[in-house]
């Protein structure tokens, strides 16, 4: 049975453009929080990947089948009372409406950054299929979680294990926060 908001997030859904360190954050949120991490990068079909590691945008068509397998893994955790940390785009409002389903029990931490700093990184970046080229067709995805949908914002700025501490310390300070902002800089 999920917690009602009021006992605070069963599942935190980390959510940003590609190279804002969504994976890197997410796994040391859940080893702070000693909670499950699954990356949703591994929920791709192989295919996708392809298309994206050739430098092709994915489509919502492309993306329906990948947000149906983390929201239903998302609604598992919710079921079996196992708290997690899972890392999706989730890049438009739609797509984070399907995968927390409305459940306030489903967390959103926004990791903001500025495009500079972003660019930066995957131009540094090694190994992953998600080349520097389709971070403008990331930024022109983007619709940012608005203060309806209860995010946690936090600036990237900082090293992954700090920015982790910030939003355990955000979520642990007054259980479900209406909004709360932290790190501001975007840098």
């Amino acid at each position: 049975m999920p917690r009602s908001e009021a006992a605070g997030p069963r599942v935190l859904l980390v959510m940003g453009v590609s190279g804002s360190g969504k994976s890197t954050v997410a796994a040391a949120l859940a080893a702070h929080l000693g909670w499950t991490f699954v990356d949703g990068d591994d929920f791709h079909a192989p295919e996708h990947i392809a298309k994206m590691h050739a430098g092709i945008p994915l489509t919502d068509a492309d993306r329906a089948p990948w947000l149906a397998r983390i929201g239903a893994w998302i609604a598992g955790r919710l079921e079996s009372g196992e708290p997690a940390v899972v890392v999706c785009s989730a890049l438009r409002r739609r797509y984070r409406d399907q995968l927390n389903g409305g459940n306030p029990a489903v967390r959103i931490v926004y990791l903001d950054g500025s495009r500079a700093l972003i660019a930066e990184r995957l131009a540094e970046r090694a190994g992953h299929f998600m080349p520097p080229g389709l971070l403008d067709s990331q930024f022109a995805t983007l619709e940012p979680p608005g203060p309806d949908e209860n995010p946690v914002v936090v600036g990237i700025a900082e090293s992954p294990e700090r920015i982790a501490e910030r939003v355990a310390a955000a979520l642990g300070a007054a259980g479900p926060m209406g909004g709360l902002r932290t790190g501001e800089d975007r840098s």
